[in-house]
């Protein structure tokens, strides 16, 4: 009797010991994907492990911007002034 529950005992800590590792590469490779950005020059961004389109940003040295996003035939700008106003326009052709 004390030989199968050693036994037991034996398989039931290696099995608890696994789940524990792979739950612990399971929680570090999750908080690496967020810590990593694509790199410049990419058309898309990775947000939430979707693809986001990036549009062509204009930034100028006073802060204001300009960017302008074309999804299909519609061309979405949008501005900002350097005092902070924003402006987003979309127009389809």
């Amino acid at each position: 009797m004390m030989r199968v529950s050693k036994t037991v005992l034996l398989f039931a800590g290696a099995a608890l010991f696994g789940t524990g590792l792979s739950g612990m590469a399971l929680a570090q490779d999750r908080g690496t994907q967020n810590a990593q950005s694509t790199p410049k020059g990419w058309n898309y961004e990775i947000k939430d492990g979707k693809r986001v389109p990036k549009g062509n940003r204009v930034a100028n040295a006073d802060g204001s911007w300009r960017e302008e996003v074309r999804q299909g035939a519609c061309v979405t700008v949008k501005e900002k002034t350097a005092t902070g106003e924003y402006r987003e326009t979309r127009r389809c052709d």
